[in-house]
Formats: structure tokens, C-alpha cells, sequence
């Protein structure tokens, strides 16, 4: 008689919320934002300000000085396109293997036509139309121009090479429609082919105009070298980033790997079978851990945490209720980016937000108990200590901040 397949083990919300708190490094500091960014695979970086408030949360006696320095000294970090066509903060050599991953490098031949078809339909080409010998040489010469500067913004560089000005029309007819430079659209599609990089903003820590850098150059000035991306397997670096998905955010749905990555499902289900994923019982159905992590994960202490708009652990999983309970519509917005939160022990009980005079306000949306309304509390003024007299203002606003924000209740 054939043996009964064993059953899966079955991993429950509190041994998921266990997993998060330790893995993610919100029940204990992590003690060095590199290792933030490592271990969550990446800090988001859509909005600059994520990536300071993310590392605040998990680093004890972080500074923005020491990012800095990991970002624009040291580069022991690199700002890169990565998932979902979304900026991660992550280590150089994590960089190469999303950049490889088909999460970035696979970005770039349909950019490059796209842009191609735009430069030719408005007749923006070189001798006889030559739609692409004509981006050749402006990417030539604004190549050449940072190499010989080491770093430039775009407006800089526009000085430069003057055809970087010329304006493209998108979205004719339409109520989106309007005008891009060609410098956005040039210098997008040279960071996402690895030959760019995002350095030092122009302004503070919360400023987006970043200066833009030969990559090799920037990273060889640093620590470390971005390996060459053209020397990986696009196959292996996916079960590589599988694997370290697997390990900060293990246990998780074939939905939730497909969303994340931004993979389809047969590259995602090739990926987990050549890493050797075991499937495990969720609450959502399927799930799939690491094979050498079926272990109970270990108890922690309770903890309470205010995370940024966008934070990784809000944005690591499409299927959330197990740490989302019913409070999507208030702390995400229509294109499903999350603002900021308030977590205790795993799951999310609220949100939070500045006041226009730069007061730390929270509100919540569930009861808990007065214990845990004690480590809010204490959270929160270390945010406001932290933050001082700086105002940050989310890149995508959701109802909660923007009612906090015009003068909501200071305490939930």
C-alpha cells in the first residue's frame, strides 16, 4: 500500500506575527542599516523619507547621518529600480542580483522602445529619422559628461548636452496627459540598464532631486563593486531572491510572491521549486517557507512600532488581514500605497501623521490594551524626539495622515 503523503505543517497568525517581529527587526535593533536593508530585502525608496523613518524604527541611536554616510561615503548601499519598477535602497551585491532578477534589467528593452517610438512619432531624430542613432549619441555625450563631472543633477547635465531639453508629449487626449523632458526619459532608461546610479540629493533627507553618477565609478569609489549584472543568470537570481524573500518574509503566498517581485506566476513557481520551497498550511491556503525553516519560530517580547508610508513590512505581502484587519481604506491609498502606521506585536492597530507644526499625531483603529497604549505612547515620542522640528510630509497621502495632518486627535 502507497504511504499517505505527511501533512503540511500548519503555520497560525501568531507564529507569522513571531516571524515579523524578529525577522524585521521591530522586537529587537538590528544595530546597522545595512543589515536593515539586507534582511528585508531592500528598504523602499519611492519616498526618500521611507528609507530614514524604516531604518529609526529598527536601528537603536540611528542617525540620518549614518545612511548617509552607508549612501553617499562608504556606498556600502546603493539606491537602484528594483521590484515593480519601485527605488529600493539595498547592499551593491543584493543590487546585482534584483537588477538580474528580471525585476530591473527585464524593464529596460521595452523602455528603450518605447522611448524610441515617442522620439520618432514627434519627429525628435537625427539625420533621416534615425530615431536611435540619435539616443546613442545623447546617451554618449551624457555619459561623457559624468564621467568627467563624477556627479551631476539632470538640469546640469541638460547644460551639457542641450538636447536633453527637448520636451516629449504623452497621453494625447487624455486627462492625464501633458509633457516629459527628455532627460527624465534618457536618464531613467540608462539607471534602469545598471549604467546610472542615483547618488546625493540636491538639499536635505527629504529631497528627491538626486544627483546622478556613472555606477561603476560610484560604487568602486566605495567599499564594494556592483558585480556585473550581464554576468547573471537571470534563473539563478531569482531563486536567489527567492531564497532571501523566503527568509524575511517566509511564510507567503504564490500571490504574494508573484505581486512582490513582480514576477509571472511560472517564473515564481520555477523559482520555488528550484530553491526548494516547502509548502505550508496558512489561513489564505498555501504557503511556502524555506526547507531548513520549518522550526516553530521562538517567542519575543511585546512591542509597539511606528512604521513609514511604504515601510517593507507593510508592503512585503499582497494578502495582509493576518496583520491588516479591515483598515486598508484608511491607510492605503487608491493605487494601494500604504501611509504610515502604528503596529503592536505583529499586526496594525492604527496610523500616524505630523501636524502642520510638526507634532507626531496618532490615531487608532482598534482597541488595545493599556499596556500596549503605554509603548505607543513611548514610540511616538521617540519619532517626535527624533524628528524634532522636521515636518514629513508622505509622498502618497492616505485618509488617516491627511486627516491627522489638518489637526486629528494627538493620541488614539
Amino acid at each position: 500500500m502507497a504511504e499517505r503523503p505527511a501533512a503540511r505543517r500548519r503555520i497560525d497568525v501568531a507564529e507569522r506575527r513571531a516571524r515579523l517581529a524578529v525577522r524585521h527587526h521591530l522586537a529587537a535593533s538590528a544595530g546597522a542599516v545595512e543589515r536593515v536593508a539586507g534582511d528585508l530585502v531592500g528598504l523602499h525608496s519611492s519616498d526618500p523619507t521611507t528609507v530614514y523613518l524604516a531604518a529609526r524604527a529598527r536601528v537603536r541611536g540611528f542617525r540620518a547621518a549614518h545612511l548617509e554616510h552607508a549612501l553617499y561615503r562608504v556606498r556600502s548601499l546603493v539606491r537602484v529600480l528594483g521590484m515593480r519598477r519601485t527605488l529600493f535602497v539595498l547592499p551593491p551585491a543584493l543590487a546585482a542580483v534584483v537588477n538580474a532578477a528580471a525585476c530591473t534589467r527585464a524593464l529596460a528593452p521595452p523602455e528603450r522602445r518605447r522611448l524610441l517610438r515617442l522620439l520618432s512619432e514627434q519627429g525628435i531624430a537625427g539625420a533621416g529619422g534615425d530615431a536611435a542613432g540619435w539616443l546613442a549619441d545623447v546617451e554618449r555625450r551624457t555619459l561623457d559628461a559624468l564621467a568627467a563631472r563624477g556627479e551631476a543633477t539632470a538640469r546640469e547635465l541638460t547644460g551639457e548636452v542641450p538636447e536633453l531639453a527637448r520636451k516629449l508629449s504623452f497621453g494625447a487626449g487624455r486627462t492625464w496627459a501633458g509633457t516629459v523632458g527628455v532627460s527624465t526619459r534618457v536618464l531613467f532608461l540608462l539607471a534602469t540598464e545598471g549604467r546610472i546610479v542615483r547618488a546625493r540629493p540636491r538639499g536635505s533627507w527629504l529631497s528627491s532631486q538626486y544627483r546622478w553618477a556613472p555606477a561603476a565609478a560610484w560604487l568602486q569609489a566605495g567599499r564594494g563593486d556592483l558585480p556585473d549584472p550581464a554576468g547573471l543568470n537571470p534563473a539563478a537570481a531569482r531563486v536567489e531572491l527567492l531564497r532571501r524573500w523566503l527568509a524575511a518574509y517566509g511564510p507567503g503566498t504564490m500571490t504574494d510572491l508573484t505581486w512582490w517581485s513582480g514576477w509571472t506566476v511560472r517564473q515564481t513557481a520555477a523559482a520555488l521549486a528550484a530553491a526548494g520551497a516547502v509548502a505550508v498550511e496558512l489561513d489564505e491556503g498555501t504557503g511556502f517557507v524555506a526547507a531548513d525553516d520549518m522550526e516553530p519560530a521562538p517567542a519575543c517580547g511585546p512591542w509597539a512600532a511606528l512604521l513609514p508610508g511604504l515601510d517593507p513590512t507593510v508592503m512585503g505581502w499582497k494578502e495582509r488581514a493576518w496583520y491588516l484587519d479591515g483598515h486598508q481604506a484608511q491607510l492605503f491609498d487608491s493605487n494601494g500605497n500604504a501611509g504610515p502606521t502604528v503596529w503592536v506585536d505583529g499586526r496594525i492597530v492604527g496610523g500616524w501623521g505630523q501636524r502642520r507644526d510638526g507634532a507626531v499625531a496618532v490615531e487608532l483603529l482598534e482597541p488595545v490594551a493599556p499596556e500596549a497604549r503605554e509603548r505607543i505612547a513611548a514610540e511616538t515620542a521617540r519619532v517626535q524626539a527624533w524628528l524634532g522640528e522636521t515636518v514629513v510630509t508622505p509622498r502618497f497621502r492616505t485618509p488617516l495622515e491627511r486627516r491627522l495632518a489638518a489637526g486629528g486627535p494627538a493620541a488614539g
